[in-house]
């Protein structure tokens, strides 16, 4: 993409750019909808994302052109605000709104991008866009901001320009990624744990299944979520349900009066657990495919009590497991989106096929799926 990039800028802007720059978009192992609630998440960032060709202004403006969106746009930065409609500019302006807010020095830019992370896959393309764009800012104004304050600055633009109502996970994943390791977050403290994830190592590969029932963040069920997990937990008196014990559950729960919450609450304290779980058997150094079941586990909790899933995720996860997936789970904030599938290295296309299969005999779109390797974070390309 790199080259590519570099043509349309000069294409657009009649000059070079003064870098290039690269931030992934993210898979979720397990743990969904437990950033907001302070608890823990298991993502890795993906080799795929955007790659931005970027120049520095000293006007005030903002310049941007979308391959994808097969346009460029202009703004003053100084008419960025929270409440206007500026559709997929809102990924790029609201890092230089969220900087300024901060009392950083914000220069303008000329901005090429380029994306190879389908929309509405629930990889977080979204991220990498606020993400590539802040480090970029980072670097050339010489803001020198560490990785938390960069993904601060991504998730801040998605929340109060774009208007995705988004947890902590993406931005972090997509900025602190590792090749070869999934990151344990503690969403709480921001502690980020590299843990190692060699899946071929173990003769295994971690598919990725786009059912292509398209996913956005921006619509009320995700809001609806986020306020019935706060709902829980004001009425079971802890600051967040992360400090739900696990210990003594189902009696904690049962003296809750809607059982809509009781649902709600038990998904987000029983997949944060989940984490710990998984992150714990991936350490130890055995057989990864011990996380299969869990990944089941996490994906009937999703479906059933968070009642994230739709119908197109909830064939291909029965269909991958069925096909020989020692588990899968939707990954993403649901309504739509992808499926992971841990499967035995060798076996890829035909479990793929079956998921063909399955969708097909029910009437939906074909998916498309990929092996997914866990790749670097958020940085300058050469």
């Amino acid at each position: 993409m790199q080259d590519s990039v570099l043509a349309s800028f000069r294409s657009e802007f009649g000059a070079s750019p003064d870098g290039f720059w690269f931030a992934p978009g993210r898979v979720n192992l397990i743990g969904e909808h437990t950033d907001y609630n302070d608890g823990f998440v298991l993502p890795m960032a993906l080799p795929l994302g955007t790659v931005a060709a970027v120049r520095r202004r000293d006007d005030g403006v903002l310049r941007v052109h979308s391959a994808e969106a097969r346009e460029t746009r202009t703004i003053t930065l100084s008419e960025v605000a929270p409440g206007g409609d500026l559709g997929w500019l809102s990924y790029v302006a609201g890092v230089a709104w969220a900087a300024g807010e901060q009392g950083l020095d914000v220069p303008g830019f000329d901005i090429s991008l380029e994306a190879n992370l389908l929309q509405g896959a629930g990889l977080s393309s979204s991220a990498s866009l606020s993400c590539v764009t802040a480090k970029a800012w980072s670097d050339l104004a010489e803001w020198g901001l560490d990785g938390d304050a960069i993904a601060a600055l991504g998730r801040t633009a998605e929340n109060e320009i774009a208007g995705a109502p988004t947890g902590v996970m993406d931005q972090l994943a997509s900025v602190h990624g590792r090749a070869g390791h999934a990151m344990k977050i503690d969403t709480r403290s921001i502690d980020v744990e590299q843990i190692p994830f060699d899946l071929a190592a173990q003769g295994l590969s971690l598919l990725v299944v786009d059912s292509r029932a398209p996913h956005a963040l921006v619509d009320g069920e995700y809001a609806e979520r986020r306020a019935s997990c706060r709902e829980a937990a004001l009425m079971l008196g802890v600051p967040a349900l992360r400090d739900v014990p696990l210990d003594g559950l189902d009696e904690t729960l049962g003296r809750m009066k809607s059982d809509l919450l009781r649902r709600r609450a038990r998904h987000i304290i029983t997949d944060s657990a989940r984490v710990l779980e998984v992150s714990g058997l991936m350490q130890d150094g055995g057989d990864v495919r011990r996380i299969g079941p869990l990944l089941n586990d996490s994906h009937a909790s999703m479906r059933d009590d968070f009642e994230i899933t739709v119908p197109q995720v909830d064939v291909l996860q029965e269909a991958l497991v069925s096909a020989g997936a020692h588990g899968a789970r939707m990954t993403g904030g649901g309504f739509g989106g992808s499926v992971i599938a841990l499967v035995d290295a060798g076996s890829e296309d035909w479990i793929i096929e079956a998921a063909h299969q399955a969708a097909t005999a029910h009437g939906y779109d074909e998916p498309t799926g990929f092996v997914a390797t866990a790749a670097d974070g958020a940085h300058r390309l050469r």
